[in-house]
């Protein structure tokens, strides 16, 4: 039986839900929306969302290494259609959509890391019902200043919040016959406007609230239009990557990217 106490045993624990404990390609998928949060105006609903990730994990000595890429498609609420250009209710603008294409986002998990004892907050939600709580605090400064891009950019600090919660059955977590376990998730983000939004530095956030699960049936269970759009445009996406490579991608530093490539 798995001592939750103990960090090694936790870890395996993570492991089990969050990836599995072979090198196996595992997808997690979710859906929900995102809205404006401006002081003093009403929340607003901006878009429909839709995306996976795709990861396998490493065992190495110590710990494993996270192997993983990431999507998120923006969509019309109304139709579910997956947006290319958007109308800017707050600027007026039409604007081209950047989706989310994050490569890699890799992650690695250790017994005894860099802050200490590998931790993770379980509560017990039911009777065979656990959840993992990750909540993530972040500030640091931002990959596109505002000196240079003040048309893209809030702030030069980019600031925002993470907070995750996986949920899974205590029994199947303590099967030594399973490596994964099914698992749902839940997925809220506060940040700032996203820089294709051209909001430049008017005051406000968006908040990202998604809910999801491990697709235990592999990639053509997910959903049909999202598996075309990626097949189309980004099919490296369909598959983790191969080796653990530094730094991660974010919707942020992709835009530079872009933007570079554009000769902007």
């Amino acid at each position: 039986m798995l001592d939750l106490t103990q960090p090694e045993d936790l870890l395996r624990a993570y492991v089990k839900v969050r990836s599995s404990l072979k090198p196996d390609e595992i997808f997690f998928a979710w859906s929900g929306n995102v809205y404006s949060v401006i002081p003093g105006q009403r929340n607003r609903l901006l878009f429909a969302i839709e995306g996976y990730n795709v990861g396998r994990c490493i065992e190495i000595k110590g710990g494993y290494q996270h192997l993983m890429r990431e999507v998120t498609l923006y969509k019309n609420p109304a139709s579910g259609e997956i947006l290319e250009q958007w109308q800017n209710p707050f600027t007026e603008q039409k604007v081209k959509v950047i989706h989310v294409w994050n490569d890699p986002v890799n992650q690695q998990y250790m017994v005894d890391g860099p802050y200490g004892k590998f931790t993770l907050p379980i509560t017990q939600v039911g009777e065979d019902r656990l959840c993992a709580s990750i909540d993530i605090m972040l500030a640091y400064p931002s990959p596109l200043p505002r000196t240079q891009y003040p048309q893209y950019s809030q702030s030069d600090l980019y600031q925002g919040a993470e907070m995750f919660q996986f949920f899974f059955s205590r029994s199947e977590l303590e099967n030594p016959d399973l490596d994964s376990i099914p698992c749902e998730i839940s997925w809220t983000r506060l940040g700032p406007w996203l820089p294709w939004m051209e909001m430049a530095d008017r005051p406000g956030n968006l908040l990202y609230q998604c809910s999801g699960y491990k697709v235990t049936d592999g990639y053509e269970a997910l959903p049909a239009d999202v598996r075309g759009y990626v097949e189309q445009r980004q099919p490296k996406y369909l598959h983790a990557p191969d080796q653990f490579t530094r730094p991660n991608e974010t919707s942020w530093t992709y835009f530079k990217k872009y933007l570079e490539q554009k000769g902007a």
